[in-house]
């Protein structure tokens, strides 16, 4: 299992955890969670620090507790949208403001892009065109 970073509470370094699960599909709209002890021996943290991640995605609308079953990934379609383009834009965000701080242009940053996925993509017949 991977390491937490000491910088950020580990129970939102959970909750983004569960939210790349639900947005790579991992984990599907619908689907039931480990419960909260469960959850606890695999990433080996106090059961107090699943609850408060489950709490949080909770309030976020990502995650929806059944009393007496368990908590389960919400099936509300526009929420997981929703969750798929913060993610997204976080992840950009991140890659821009790193290679700003480099010294790259707009510019550099989109042609280097392009060249990295035209080179990812290269004889992937599946993959979109990119313009």
């Amino acid at each position: 299992m991977d390491e937490f970073n000491s910088s950020k509470p580990i129970y939102l370094q959970l909750a983004d955890r569960i939210n790349r699960l639900i947005v790579s599909k991992e984990l599907k709209a619908g689907q039931k969670l480990q419960s909260v002890r469960e959850m606890a021996l695999s990433y080996n943290v106090n059961p107090n620090t699943i609850q408060r991640t489950y709490s949080e995605l909770e309030r976020e609308g990502v995650l929806e507790t059944r009393r007496g079953q368990g908590s389960f990934v919400t099936e509300q379609e526009e929420r997981l949208i929703q969750l798929r383009g913060k993610m997204k834009e976080e992840q950009i965000e991140t890659f821009v403001q790193v290679m700003r701080e480099m010294g790259f242009s707009s510019d550099e940053i989109v042609s280097g892009l392009r060249d990295h996925l035209l080179k990812m993509n290269k004889g992937d017949e599946s993959v979109d065109r990119i313009d």
